[in-house]
């Protein structure tokens, strides 16, 4: 809010007129809080002329509404009589800075000795006493019976106590007055002028971001921010996806008022993510990756990538890897590799709908809508169809390969292609979706439990009885045991589905990530029923898991940027196979079973032997000051 006004000094008075009321009502709160200047103070200075003393005061925030005391001064003012002790015979006024009040300053030390003084008191009269209380209880001896040092331990204690509660009162309550008390006694000298200036609007402060780089591009912000200009047709209208993307986070952080910063901007491939990944970017998120292994799988070695902000899971799964590896490794069997895609369509009679299903489900027609269908790509084939009629809508599942790729969207040309040949012989066939759920895709659902989608691993070990022992620090009974109550039992009573098993979700989200994977397929990639049991006359752990729908390729969607590529290439599984076709993607879901071997053996390790809690608190919290840190950004 500005509040100017043109202030006449003579020998004697000030003569405000009413029009002026606010700016005095600003100058006079502002000059209760000096020294009340003496006439001799007065009499150093010189006068000024008149008019001479003519500015724009702005203020930061509306004045507070003045008090009825100060209503009767500035009546006594305006009426030709000065009754008000901080007005001086010039008409000066004194706007000398006055320091601010702090709510520590009635301490009687500075503020961090006095809470180093009572934070030592305080943590130190408590492990006293605890000392003194436990040789008491030792010694049979009645708490209440005290000592003189005890009972001033007890006093200093309390004291410390209740500072530290007003401690932290203060703390708030000094930041709160600094704040306000800045903000309202703060005045911007604007210069001389002489008519009254318009209110000026306030600007939100400046958000720190990255510079854009010419006036150009500070006009598109403004056309994005206006909505003169579509956000997402950046890319296309500059033709530089990194420029694009500098300029839409910052009229972002125009529009909400908020600050991204800390979210990296540049350091990503923008053009790669085009039309690929991620529409409308502005930054990308790091997630660090660790490395588990090495896990011995079908008498390979890998280093499997993990990308996770979990503590302890990379650790946990590497100490799995340690234990398969002195054991002589694990077994992956591949036993079904087929992608799915299922549509709905709907018929007029439940009769009808009847005839298409006996018609797909028919070997002899299967020959040529497998042509129809492999026409969409070099990679894809159909490999079965599989119905389920809901009154007259009918659900019909097709289960095809995709070579190395996932292979949702190669299934669903080819889907679209049977559609358009049916039309032929069932024209009043109504295509109600292209996909009627019964796929399923990013869902828990019993049918891919059941009949599996992407590829079905299974994946083995024996684990010997000293590894058990050394490595996992437990017994083979008592995993088994845990096994039975915890996985099968535990899960049965929860009315689980795919979910017999300690946290596969975990190691599978990690790899999914790392990879490049669709990280919202873990929920059906990550059903999984783990087995334990004694084998060798007891002596020897036979740990399996059984996960029917993996589902990952080497090709496609994010498994082309250079982080995840770069994962991938250290896996032996970058990009298709050009001799084997699909054997790349088949390999990546044995060692997402492999890792999942590991995880779950070292967890339900540490659950056995009673160190879950323990090695959580060790890799999963962190010692740093989080405040400190928050409070330098």
């Amino acid at each position: 809010m500005c509040c100017t006004t043109t202030i006449e000094n003579d020998s004697t008075n000030v003569h405000p007129t009413p029009a002026h009321f606010s700016l005095n009502a600003c100058i006079f709160y502002s000059c209760i809080k000096q020294p009340t200047p003496t006439s001799e103070t007065n009499a150093r200075r010189p006068s000024s002329p008149p008019n001479a003393n003519t500015m724009d005061l702005r203020r930061r925030l509306p004045p507070r509404p003045p008090s009825t005391t100060f209503l009767n001064q500035q009546k006594a003012v305006t009426d030709g009589e000065d009754r008000s002790p901080s007005s001086t015979k010039a008409g000066v006024i004194d706007r000398s800075p006055s320091p601010v009040p702090k709510a520590s300053d009635a301490l009687p030390l500075p503020l961090y000795l006095t809470n180093g003084i009572f934070f030592t008191l305080f943590f130190s009269v408590a492990y006293y006493l605890l000392h003194r209380w436990r040789d008491k209880i030792r010694s049979s001896t009645p708490l209440h019976v005290v000592t003189l040092s005890e009972l001033a331990a007890i006093v200093s204690l309390i004291a410390s106590f209740i500072y530290l509660l007003g401690f932290f009162g203060i703390d708030f309550v000094q930041s709160f007055i600094t704040t306000a008390r800045g903000e309202e006694d703060s005045f911007v000298l604007e210069g001389e002028v002489e008519h009254h200036s318009e209110p000026k609007p306030r600007i939100m402060d400046p958000l720190p971001s990255l510079a854009l780089a010419s006036e150009e591009d500070e006009e598109i912000v403004k056309s994005v921010v206006c909505g003169s200009v579509s956000s997402y047709s950046l890319e296309s209208q500059l033709g530089d996806c990194l420029r694009a993307a500098s300029i839409r986070r910052q009229a972002l952080e125009r529009t909400t008022g908020r600050s991204l910063l800390g979210l990296p901007l540049e350091g990503l491939d923008y053009d790669s993510i085009l039309g690929q990944c991620c529409e409308m970017p502005v930054g990308y998120v790091q997630i660090p990756v660790g490395i588990a292994g090495p896990l011995l799988l079908n008498g390979c070695e890998y280093m499997v990538p993990m990308a996770t902000t979990e503590g302890c899971l990379v650790a946990s799964t590497n100490r799995g890897c340690k234990a398969i590896f002195a054991s002589g490794g694990a077994t992956a069997i591949l036993l079904k590799d087929g992608m799915t895609r299922a549509p709905v369509v709907r018929f007029a009679t439940a009769e009808r709908a009847s005839q298409l299903k006996f018609f797909l489900e028919d070997a002899i027609n299967f020959d040529t809508l497998s042509v129809v269908f492999n026409k969409s790509s070099r990679f894809g084939r159909l490999q079965n169809i599989q119905c389920s009629i809901a009154g007259k809508n009918l659900y019909i599942r097709f289960t095809c390969s995709t070579g190395d790729a996932m292979g949702m969207n190669m299934v669903s040309k080819g889907v679209q292609n049977v559609l358009d040949f049916l039309q032929n012989d069932f024209p009043d066939m109504d295509v109600i979706g292209i996909s009627g759920n019964f796929c399923s895709d990013k869902k828990p659902a019993a049918v891919n439990w059941i009949e599996g989608r992407g590829k079905s691993v299974v994946c083995e070990a024996v684990i010997s009885e000293e590894i058990v022992k050394k490595v996992l620090k437990t017994t083979v009974h008592g995993l088994v045991e845990l096994n039975m109550l915890k996985n099968l039992t535990g899960s049965a009573i929860a009315g689980s589905l795919g979910g017999f098993n300690a946290h596969a979700a975990n190691i599978v989200s990690a790899v999914f990530i790392a990879t490049g994977q669709d990280p919202a397929q873990n929920i059906e990639s990550s059903h999984c029923i783990t087995m334990m049991e004694a084998v060798n006359n007891g002596k020897d752990l036979h740990i399996s898991v059984t996960m029917p729908s993996i589902e990952v390729g080497t090709v496609g969607g994010g498994t082309q940027l250079a982080s995840q590529s770069a994962c991938l290439n250290l896996l032996g599984v970058k990009g298709a196979s050009i001799g084997s076709p699909g054997s790349n993607a088949r390999l990546l879901a044995s060692v997402v079973a492999g890792s999942v071997l590991a995880g779950e053996l070292s967890l339900m390790s540490a659950i056995a032997a009673g160190q879950l809690v323990k090695s959580h608190m060790k890799y999963n919290r962190s010692n740093r000051d989080m405040a400190a840190i928050a409070s330098t950004v």
